[in-house]
């Protein structure tokens, strides 16, 4: 009988595969660097280290064998061999375990201490087609193949241990400060991993439709993968300096990057000399991690974070800009903008109300 944990089962694709890839390949360097800030945050390393104890990783697999329906050559054949597929691309030797849960709200998720497992919601399944499907179970496995999973859950575990304690002022506010940090960086975990589904299903607009469809439902014929995109530049270069300081206050509590964020990112990426260079074979191997240079990693963030500042559209991205060019008109440009004295900044406020409406 076939193993279903090994994908050295799993017949050649059409896709290409990569052997022996290392997860550095589809890493957003912001991922890298927020695990980093994450490690040295005070007491991170303790409470890691207690969490660890208190969580049964038995418990967990335990809790969906009994719940959601595992799948296997018997049960949801289709999710099942995509798993077996992507860990095969993606050259992953023990295949995740996947359950089917139900749950009308579509979502997927990969957690576990030690031996990560995948769950998809009915929702999920029954909104997507086959490739949209498949690029969401290779996310999937991307966060389990860069040890995502593990923080997943300590972010589950401490927002749940936040809301028992939230009584006791002293102990909450640290807790949340620990949260907040797990939700920035799990935030740039899930572009790193909108990659790997893209290096597992190979179909740039099947993920992109998936992502759209995480935004407007299941109604594709009423939905444009182009207007979308658009919508996420219109969503980058909206408004003033108010509009930046608002998005920016509205992601801070969110887990996941704006839908619109997300495919404008994965769409860029998918444009680059790094992804193309992946396709031909030239990628990281998982041979060289152990040499590979922090420095060089903390650089390579360093220069990340620059260029997305340069070629950002976003007003609060431009007033970055200027702080760190010296701009001498700095007071004035922070006056005129909150006091909407700006230069044509009231016709322009009542034209953008007009069209959000």
């Amino acid at each position: 009988m076939t193993d279903p944990t090994d994908s050295s089962k799993v017949p050649s694709r059409s896709r290409k595969r990569f052997p022996g890839i290392s997860t550095r390949a589809w890493e957003h360097p912001a991922d890298r660097s927020a695990l980093v800030a994450l490690r040295k945050l005070s007491g991170f390393d303790e409470v890691l280290k207690k969490l660890a104890g208190l969580v049964s990783e038995r418990s967990v697999r335990l809790m969906f064998l009994a719940t959601a329906v595992k799948t296997s050559e018997r049960q949801f054949p289709h999710i099942h061999e995509m798993v077996r597929d992507a860990a095969y691309i993606l050259d992953l030797e023990k295949v995740p375990e996947l359950y089917v849960t139900q749950d009308p709200q579509p979502n997927a998720m990969c957690i576990g201490m030690d031996t990560p497992i995948i769950v998809v919601t009915t929702g999920l399944v029954e909104m997507l087609d086959e490739e949209e499907l498949r690029a969401v179970v290779g996310h999937e496995v991307g966060h389990a193949m860069s040890g995502h999973a593990v923080y997943r859950t300590m972010l589950l575990i401490l927002t749940n241990i936040a809301t028992r304690i939230a009584w006791l002022p002293l102990g909450n506010i640290a807790i949340m400060a620990i949260i907040t940090a797990l939700k920035e960086w799990f935030r740039k975990s899930e572009l790193s991993c909108d990659r790997a589904g893209l290096l597992a299903g190979q179909d740039l607009q099947a993920s992109m439709r998936g992502l759209m469809k995480l935004a407007g439902g299941h109604h594709l014929a009423e939905m444009n993968v182009d207007a979308f995109i658009e919508q996420a530049e219109e969503y980058e270069k909206a408004g003033d300096l108010r509009d930046g300081v608002i998005k920016l206050l509205q992601v801070l509590p969110q887990t996941h990057p704006f839908a619109v964020v997300r495919v404008a990112k994965l769409k860029k990426w998918a444009e680059s000399e790094e992804y193309r260079s992946i396709m031909a074979g030239a990628y990281p191997r998982r041979s060289d991690d152990e040499s590979t240079s922090v420095t060089d990693q903390w650089k390579a963030t360093a220069e990340s974070y620059a260029k997305s500042v340069k070629e950002s559209k976003d007003p609060l991205m431009g007033l970055i800009r200027d702080i760190t060019g010296g701009a001498g008109d700095m007071g004035s440009k922070l006056r005129d903008v909150f006091s909407g004295s700006r230069s044509g900044g009231g016709q322009d406020g009542e034209q953008g109300g007009a069209e959000r409406g």
